[in-house]
């Protein structure tokens, strides 16, 4: 799959994460531009982003008649969508059986050219499974949690909000685990942090020694700016070991921390964080996994690099701190050249426990270093609303539901102490953009004709025709759409 094509991929799916059931164009106004006295329908209103809905639930008066049907029409659309998708993937698979055995059968009394044309429909059936499993168990549940959480926003949260001023005025919320935020960086959250540092180095060379770390970034103006903030948080967070930070060369939307102190953002993350108090909610809660030790606790249940076969592609296990089940994503993620596998990155054995408690500290780490405690927030909603890229859906799955998530990050933010000016954006962030861009461009470019993490096995092939969505379509056209062929037909 070639570079326009997979742009062109990831910006569909991308599209169909922002949609919703029967979400008319006009609805995606942002509500600093819409009329003043403009009432919003409910599925305008789950346009709105989280932030926007904390803030205004309270005045916004919707039946629970209104909720219950606008969640039985999601249920139903999301059966409806992800079935359809789970037949294409059976059907590309019954078609994938029948060109092997055409294959097997022809032997060497194929010619070349036949042979070829083979191999090439055998690649480009597995490239749709392939997508039509991403669809099905990742895209689309995605879209929908995201949707069915903000509901749960509309009906729960104004109540669990007067509960939490009234802890504040109470002084209950004092008690909460971790409150003790002005003593942050003096206290322990999990003891053995140096004992990490070993075992991290160990993980990091098997890793290189295995080809499945991508290069860094050839710019030491990027490495820098990102080291510097990574060392802002870092400072005022409760890590007692040194930190080693790198940004590396893919387009996956992700950052992982590895034990001992070693944090990974990757090129993707640099391109979609949008100001620099994302840029350090994201850094502060990877940073909270090596604080609570969470993947050195999980290390001793498999090794880092253990590697297995999955539909026949070689996929790698990565233990990371904000990652995706076991999943193809069809070489959407790509930079990693001659590796020819599919870099699945998970922790394994990740809890919703690891995650909140993530969330928390990451926070309070962002604040206590003097950024917008709003951040995190903010770029997860652009993850799950406007972004939705396939090859950030690390984000989201096997973590806690994203109501449960927002609501708790929310609140511990309601928590903190004002501590008046906090940092949103800087010039450094701007110039650090400007510096990216062309290195993304070029980077797109040279990714032409190499080898992708998947389809590595035939050169000189038509690739099929891909799902392409534009803005303002409602998400059931995804699952309307004309079933692909091999060839790129429909």
């Amino acid at each position: 799959m070639n570079g326009p094509l997979q742009k062109s991929v990831a910006l569909g799916l991308s599209a169909l994460m922002t949609l919703m059931p029967e979400l008319p164009v006009a609805a995606q106004t942002q509500a600093s531009s819409e009329p003043k006295g403009k009432t919003l329908t409910l599925a305008e209103t789950l346009r709105k982003p989280y932030l926007d809905l904390f803030q205004t639930t309270s005045t916004l008066q919707f039946s629970p008649n209104e909720i219950a049907e606008m969640r039985e029409k999601l249920k139903g659309n999301e059966g409806r969508c992800r079935g359809r998708l789970k037949e294409h993937t059976k059907e590309y698979g019954r078609q994938l059986d029948t060109a092997r055995k055409e294959l097997k059968s022809g032997g060497q009394k194929l010619d070349d050219a036949n042979r070829h044309t083979l191999h090439c429909r055998i690649q480009n059936l597995e490239l749709l499974r392939s997508e039509s499993e991403v669809l099905a168990g990742q895209a689309i549940p995605n879209a929908y949690d995201n949707l069915n959480a903000k509901l749960d926003l509309l009906q729960q949260w104004p109540a669990q909000e007067k509960q939490a001023q009234a802890d504040l005025s109470s002084g209950a919320y004092a008690q909460r685990r971790w409150a003790d935020v002005k003593d942050i960086g003096f206290r322990e959250i999990a003891s053995g942090q140096r004992d990490d540092i070993k075992r991290g180095q160990e993980a990091v060379d098997e890793l290189k020694r295995a080809g499945m770390l991508p290069p860094e970034v050839e710019s030491k103006e990027i490495q820098q700016y990102v080291k510097e903030v990574a060392d802002r948080v870092a400072q005022h967070s409760d890590l007692k070991i040194p930190l080693h930070v790198a940004v590396l060369q893919s387009r996956e939307i992700n950052a992982f921390a590895l034990p001992g102190g070693y944090l990974y953002l990757e090129r993707g993350l640099l391109e979609a964080v949008d100001d620099e108090s994302q840029l350090a909610g994201v850094i502060a809660h990877e940073l909270a996994h090596d604080t609570a030790r969470h993947s050195a606790k999980l290390m001793k249940r498999a090794t880092i690099a253990g590697i297995f076969y999955q539909a026949a592609q070689l996929a790698a296990i990565l233990l990371t701190g904000g990652v995706a089940g076991v999943g193809l994503y069809y070489a959407l993620q790509y930079g990693y050249y001659g590796l020819g596998m599919v870099l699945n990155l998970k922790l394994l054995g990740i809890s919703r426990e690891y995650e909140l408690e993530a969330d928390q500290l990451g926070i309070q780490y962002a604040w206590n270093a003097g950024y917008d405690t709003t951040g995190f927030i903010r770029f997860f909603d652009k993850m799950a609303t406007r972004e939705g890229y396939v090859n950030g859906v690390s984000w989201f799955r096997t973590h806690p539901p994203f109501y449960q998530r927002m609501v708790e990050a929310q609140r511990e933010i309601l928590f903190l102490p004002n501590k008046g000016m906090e940092t949103v954006q800087t010039s450094a962030f701007e110039a650090m953009k400007k510096n990216l861009a062309p290195i993304a461009t070029a980077a797109e470019k040279e990714e032409v004709g190499k080898p992708s993490l998947l389809m590595t096995k035939e050169e000189g092939c038509t690739p099929p025709r891909k799902l392409e969505y534009k803005p303002g379509q409602p998400i059931e056209d995804l699952c309307s759409a004309p079933m692909r062929s091999a060839s790129g037909e429909e």
